[in-house]
């Protein structure tokens, strides 16, 4: 008898082949059958009318503590998603154990988790990376695997001299062999940041920043020595182009691994149709050297929210940084300072802001979100029509703001690159052989985003409503194509044999609501999430975990291991 079997649905198998009406039959966590099926089965659900697709695949998210307080990794489970990959950008809890203060402060800072939620959902009770990892056996309702994160392999090896200290041979040597421990009990790979947006709770450069090109090689070379493993690097061309030297440093670490490296985020814009194109040439560059560097890319137009509290982005701006890492009594009275207003108008319009100075023009910020009554008027407007209303400057009247509001004021620039020839253009990167969807960066950035609706966001915005791909071809890139960059054995499609990783849509009405604030992380802290629409059931091992959008307490998720649920996947494979 069948655990479960699913009847008369479009069966979008994840391939890219057209769909077909059927059935599918689940056993022991396994499909078993697809097609007409006569089982008789424990469970049987009317798929009349929906789509049935494999289960979505998150390379790039930041679960790494929020699973400890939600197995279900929400609300990338209600989107669809049922495997995540965490430890990205060099940041993961383990296997730095005695840095629990540090860590959490970076994580923070640099993620915009926030700090009284870890400090409240995080126990510490594990004591080696093998150890963390174990603590999800059992746990958790999504399949999650994790990368090891070079800052954590930092601490761990050098202490405090990890933050901006250049390593010895012999700490080369003692990183080495912490990562070869991390491997060894199940690490999917490395990750590395070396983004000069990335600052610890100090606001000092986090560890990993201070890596010589000599410690970068030694670690990636000591992934290759591992099965089923990985790369993942941010590095400052990610943002603004890459020179020479870091094309050579991404192609040098891909081949000293022999495995590819993905980095995140490829930004493709009809406003700067070749802005992308540059970036790729990283990528093509490589691939001539036998190498293999990914760029991820999102389908949709990112929307954020930002925020004189948490400062991220806006400490980016010169001259910005000193005053958005002061305490907040602090940053309120330096923000109310005729003097220190100046300085930073000044920073944000200057030529240095590069990429982040059209932030100053900030008659065009959209007030998503005020606090204060006297601010009431304000939210839903732009700075600059409360400005006028106000008779004052819009750089002012937005720091007044946000004094009442305690620097909880939610700011949004104006939305860009949702047009219809933006789709177009992202549609084409899609299938360019070195880019891969994804890049969601759930579970961090809270205040700012939702980054779980990329997959509900191409199904509902780039299939349904401006028709840039076919329906099958949008779920293979969102399941099979990394899936299968990651190496993960039977997971991505759905096929006899294959884990049954399942997820129920309605085609016609898939899509994703608007963010709004939940105040239900530990300690009450907020988030910004947003609903699915259209998704009726999702599985995960052939075991119902969500349903309309609501978790069913199941937690029949696999922690991914490197050699065990990887297979290896060589710098030169395509």
């Amino acid at each position: 008898m069948l655990d479960l079997l699913i009847r008369d649905a479009e069966i979008v198998d994840g391939t890219g082949a057209p769909a077909r009406r059927g059935d599918v039959g689940v056993s022991q966590r396994r499909i078993v059958a697809v097609g007409h099926v006569d089982d008789p089965a424990t469970q049987t659900v009317d798929a009349h009318g929906l789509t049935l697709a494999p289960g979505f695949v998150d390379l790039h998210t930041h679960y790494d503590a929020q699973l400890f307080w939600d197995p279900t990794a929400s609300p990338s489970l209600e989107h669809g998603v049922t495997t995540v990959f965490g430890g990205n950008c060099g940041f993961t809890l383990a296997p730095a154990v005695d840095q629990q203060d540090y860590l959490t402060r970076m994580l923070a800072r640099v993620e915009g988790m926030p700090l009284d939620a870890l400090r409240a959902g995080l126990d510490w009770q594990w004591s080696s990376f093998g150890d963390w990892l174990n603590r999800f056996e059992g746990r958790i309702a999504v399949n999650a695997g994790f990368l090891v994160g070079h800052s954590a392999v930092r601490l761990a090896a050098m202490g405090s001299a990890a933050v901006g200290g250049e390593a010895t041979p012999e700490q080369i040597e003692r990183m080495v062999a912490v990562l070869h421990e991390a491997l060894d009990a199940g690490a999917l790979g490395l990750s590395t940041s070396q983004s000069p947006t990335h600052n610890d709770g100090a606001g000092h450069p986090v560890p990993s920043r201070s890596a010589s090109r000599q410690e970068l090689v030694a670690l990636a070379t000591a992934v290759g020595d591992h099965p089923g493993t990985t790369l993942e690097a941010i590095i400052p061309g990610c943002l603004a182009g890459f020179t020479d030297d870091e094309v050579a440093l991404l192609t040098d670490l891909s081949l000293a691994a022999d495995r590819p490296l993905n980095w995140n985020l490829l930004g493709v814009s009809a406003a700067n149709p070749a802005g992308h194109q540059k970036q790729l040439r990283a990528s093509e560059v490589a691939a001539q050297r036998g190498a293999r560097v990914v760029a991820l890319t999102l389908p949709h137009a990112m929307k954020i929210r930002l925020s004189f509290l948490s400062g991220f982005v806006l400490d980016g701006l010169p001259g910005w940084r000193d005053t958005m890492h002061l305490p907040a009594p602090e940053r309120l009275k330096a923000l109310a300072d005729t003097e220190v207003r100046r300085r930073l108008a000044e920073g944000a319009a200057s030529k240095e802001a590069g990429m982040l100075r059209g932030l100053a023009q900030w008659e065009r910020l959209s007030l998503v979100e005020t606090f204060a009554p006297e601010n009431a008027d304000a939210t839903g407007r732009s700075v600059g029509d409360v400005a006028a209303a106000r008779g004052g400057a819009p750089f002012d009247t937005l720091l007044d703001i946000v004094i009442a509001d305690e620097l909880r004021t939610g700011l949004s620039p104006p939305l860009a690159g949702d047009e219809a020839a933006d789709w177009r253009l992202r549609a084409d990167v899609w299938h360019h052989p070195h880019a891969v969807i994804g890049g969601s960066d759930a579970g961090a950035h809270l205040d700012m985003m939702c980054g779980a609706i990329y997959t509900t966001s191409l199904l509902g915005h780039g299939v349904r409503k401006h028709k840039v791909v076919t329906l099958e071809e949008a779920v293979r890139l969102i399941t099979d194509v990394p899936a299968r960059l990651y190496g993960l054995t039977d997971r991505g499609r759905i096929a006899p044999g294959w884990h049954a990783d399942l997820v129920l849509f309605d085609p016609a009405t898939i899509d994703h609501g608007p963010e709004r604030t939940r105040y239900d992380l530990p300690a009450g802290a907020p988030r910004l999430v947003a609903d699915a629409h259209g998704i009726t059931c999702v599985w995960v091992g052939g075991v119902e975990v969500c349903r309309d959008g609501v978790a069913t307490g199941a937690t029949p998720g696999t922690v991914l291991r490197s050699g065990r649920d990887t297979e290896t996947i060589r710098a030169g494979a395509s």
